[in-house]
């Protein structure tokens, strides 16, 4: 199960912009967000490119960790 970290997510508020923009993306399911870690993982039926997450992410007002 791929995993990003994101930077900025403080509610339940930015976990959903999180994962309503990640479920976004063609074939990613299951999106899981843990807040106090920052930690997201995701179902994908294709891997999806970094560049990829990194602009919906962005999107949503938050940044993805190195």
């Amino acid at each position: 199960m791929p995993e990003i970290k994101v930077k900025g997510m403080r509610c339940g508020h930015c976990v959903a912009a999180v994962t309503r923009a990640l479920e976004g993306l063609p074939g990613v399911t299951d999106v899981q967000v843990d807040l106090d870690r920052g930690l997201v993982t995701f179902q994908s039926a294709a891997p999806v490119a970094r560049e990829e997450l990194g602009r919906v992410i962005k999107a949503t007002g938050f940044e993805l960790a190195a």
